[in-house]
């Protein structure tokens, strides 16, 4: 193995690295929820929405960081985003109200993971190709150990320092570690003899794939994300500890990061299309699960299985579009579809919220996540019908 190829197993570190510190931010959202309460004496509905226009930003900031990743290289927007992140994290600290949350926690969180995650993820994929789905699945693990340990250290920082000590301790956090992976992070050189492989974004919007997985991408956001926001209050309200709520948030992260680290060897054995669909449904029967739920340990079994399947699907996605698309626009194509996830993000936990202000409970919002995952799953089965009849014309 040549130092050049080794050198893309540094840049799957830089990228779990950023993920880590990216995603730690974001997800410490839900050790906040309590206290946000508390200081603003708001509805829960109105706190959600901070989270929700932030993952709606992060995922919609994806399409303009991927192009931009494309075209000035990876390093330089990752480090924009770090820089982005440290500023709302400080900006946070000395918040007055939830519009002022809004202002900047929600812009300023949204827009910072956007420049660190898509440029990361596709900085990754051109370095692999066998193991592609491994090294891919390696990288995006940053998210989920982000969700592990967030909550928890930002809930440990709240009890020493308060809220507004605890967010200047996350700023700290990420800038010391995502400055030095943001710098490590590089773009494979490609030669400067001919094009590069694969096809340009102008022209992967046009095909029925691209709009396939947008759409399932929007459906299984709509519910994905009302467990990040509402469980750690749930398990509140249903008598638990505050602790213990938070510790069902992290165990999604534990959760996610088995999904991402072990979904290559079968998705490549089965197929990543077919591997996609299973998550996706995996999700919905754990909606259901939750909505069933009667003790703290099917929360923890929900929270468990929940995470496995969120971190699998957020793993194969990269390598799909790789597969599909080739490596010339890889950035762009997968920031355009997350934007996707934006949208979906923005109306589900923030509607979770409103009906649970509305009827006093999230039975709704857990049948809505069931029913919305299973379309997301039958999206996946057409795209995979329509290339076997492709593959049988041809043939």
């Amino acid at each position: 193995m040549s130092s050049d190829s080794r050198y893309g197993w540094v840049v799957v570190a830089a990228a779990f690295t950023l993920m880590f510190v990216g995603f730690g931010a974001a997800y410490s959202f839900a050790a906040f929820f309590a206290a946000f309460e508390a200081e603003f004496g708001a509805l829960r509905g109105d706190i959600a929405l901070v989270f929700s226009l932030c993952a709606f930003l992060w995922f919609s900031s994806g399409a303009p960081g991927g192009m931009l990743a494309d075209r000035f290289g990876a390093r330089r927007v990752a480090l924009a985003g770090v820089v982005c992140l440290v500023l709302a994290l400080w900006a946070a600290s000395v918040a007055q109200s939830l519009t002022m949350l809004y202002a900047v926690y929600s812009i300023g969180i949204g827009v910072g993971v956007g420049l660190v995650y898509v440029p990361s993820v596709g900085a990754v994929q051109p370095w692999f190709g066998a193991n592609r789905a491994f090294a891919s699945g390696i990288a995006v693990a940053g998210i989920g150990a982000g969700n592990f340990a967030g909550p928890l250290l930002a809930a440990w920082w709240i009890e020493r320092f308060g809220w507004r000590g605890a967010y200047l301790a996350l700023a700290i956090f990420v800038l010391l570690l995502g400055g030095v992976a943001a710098a490590a992070l590089r773009q494979q050189e490609h030669s400067a003899s001919g094009p590069r492989e694969g096809i340009p974004l102008s022209a992967a919007v046009k095909t029925a794939a691209f709009w396939l997985l947008f759409a399932s991408l929007v459906l299984s956001c709509i519910g994905l994300f009302v467990p990040m926001v509402h469980l750690s209050p749930y398990a509140t309200d249903a008598g638990y500890t505050q602790a213990q709520g938070v510790a069902l948030v992290s165990l999604i992260g534990v959760g996610s990061l088995l999904g991402r680290f072990t979904i290559g060897a079968p998705a490549d054995r089965i197929g990543r299309l077919p591997s996609l669909c299973a998550m996706y449904a995996g999700l919905g029967v754990m909606f259901l699960l939750w909505y069933a739920a009667s003790a703290y340990w099917m929360l923890v079994v929900f929270a468990l299985v929940f995470g496995v399947c969120y971190g699998a699907y957020v793993a194969l996605l990269p390598t799909i579009v790789m597969d599909l698309y080739g490596p010339r626009s890889v950035s762009g194509i997968i920031g355009c579809l997350y934007s996707g996830c934006g949208l979906g993000t923005l109306v589900g936990p923030w509607l979770a919220g409103v009906a649970y202000d509305t009827v006093g409970g999230y039975q709704l919002a857990m049948l809505a996540g069931a029913v919305f995952s299973a379309g997301a799953a039958a999206c996946v089965v057409i795209l995979m019908q329509r290339g076997q009849a492709e593959a049988f014309h041809r043939g």
